[in-house]
């Protein structure tokens, strides 16, 4: 049998009016998608997370652990910036700690004006191309006028860590394990990095350097030295526990940067903080302390040249200064040179 016959009906065409509200929603949805991609497009990858974004405060502040125990206590009196006391770690590739002082004012204003971004827009950048997040490291003083000018720094360029701990030359190392801690407690980093304030980093070179491949999980990456020990009350480097040493110091790297493995640094959050032997020297005491350790010597002399090369990652006058002699002008003066800023990241095949 013929299947029954199908009818069609023909539709009346739109009114005016309806059409013209179809044609608006369709523009009204087109707009949507169109933005909605630009957004997807230009939103940063997901992966390393710098931390900071979105308008939110910087600067943390971090109580050290008065009773000795691992970890320490972390809290934020400035709001976000990694510690928002929820014990959120920001996802990073590296942390860099710029040490610096009360009386280093003169360095970070050098600093700021050279390779390190002062505009939170600008830090925000460099750390996201980078992968590292960097900071200012300070102590505290019972000097107010001194705290009182510090808050202000802070609240003007947000880009510091404050750690409750008195800051002092000859408190040094307690000040350096009081950052790997609070670091390790805010950031999720592969590296962690100490650097002082008068040394001229090329954060581009130090990113592709501890980005590199590694069998071993534990590594203490920096420059790395022997040499004697100073045994005269009269010297700068004078270490009182001499006797304890011998007459040569063991394999170090140099104090103005070095880093520390995610696994190392973890190692040292989990102990006491009263169960550390403290030498007189910052570097020699992270030296006796990985020594403990089943660590990786890697020795890298890029991170202590002497001068802008095309594979520099630190600059500072070895062996003339523990770091840039003159910083605050020396640091202006590298930045101006085409050799220091404007080189490639990588060297050259030709």
């Amino acid at each position: 049998m013929p299947s029954s016959p199908k009818f069609f009906h023909a539709r009346q065409p739109p009114s005016p009016r309806k059409f013209t509200v179809f044609i608006l929603l369709c523009l009204v949805f087109g707009l949507s998608g169109f933005v909605f991609g630009i957004v997807a497009i230009l939103r940063p990858p997901s992966g390393y997370s710098c931390g900071g974004g979105g308008g939110e405060v910087r600067s943390v502040s971090v109580v050290w652990d008065k009773s000795g125990g691992g970890g320490g206590g972390v809290g934020s009196s400035d709001g976000g910036g990694g510690g928002n006391g929820e014990g959120k770690r920001y996802k990073v590739m590296g942390f860099v700690g710029i040490q610096t002082g009360f009386g280093s004012v003169g360095r970070r204003r050098s600093l700021r004006k050279s390779w390190l971004p002062a505009d939170r827009q600008g830090l925000q950048r460099l750390e996201e191309a980078t992968g590292l997040a960097f900071r200012f490291i300070i102590g505290r003083t019972n000097d107010k006028s001194k705290m009182e000018e510090l808050r202000k720094e802070v609240t003007r360029y947000d880009d510091f860590m404050l750690l409750d701990i008195e800051e002092e030359y000859s408190k040094l190392p307690y000040k350096t394990l009081a950052f790997f801690k609070a670091a390790y407690a805010l950031y999720d980093a592969d590296f962690y990095v100490k650097a002082d304030d008068d040394v001229y980093l090329r954060p581009d070179r130090l990113s592709l350097l501890l980005a590199k491949e590694r069998s071993h999980s534990q590594t203490y990456l920096g420059c790395m030295k022997k040499g004697p020990v100073f045994t005269n009350p009269k010297l700068k480097w004078y270490e009182p526990m001499f006797y304890m040493l011998g007459n040569e110091y063991f394999l170090h790297a140099y104090g103005p940067i070095y880093a520390l493995s995610a696994d190392v640094v973890a190692s040292l959050v989990a102990l006491k903080n009263n169960s550390f032997r403290m030498f007189s020297n910052e570097d020699v005491t992270i030296g006796a302390w990985m020594l403990a350790m089943n660590v990786n010597h890697e020795d890298n002399r890029a991170l202590c040249s002497p001068g802008c090369t095309p594979s520099s990652i630190a600059v500072w006058d070895i062996p003339e200064c523990s770091g840039l002699c003159n910083p605050e002008k020396r640091l202006l003066e590298l930045h101006q040179r085409e050799s220091c800023s404007n080189t490639p990241t990588l060297v050259s095949d030709d």
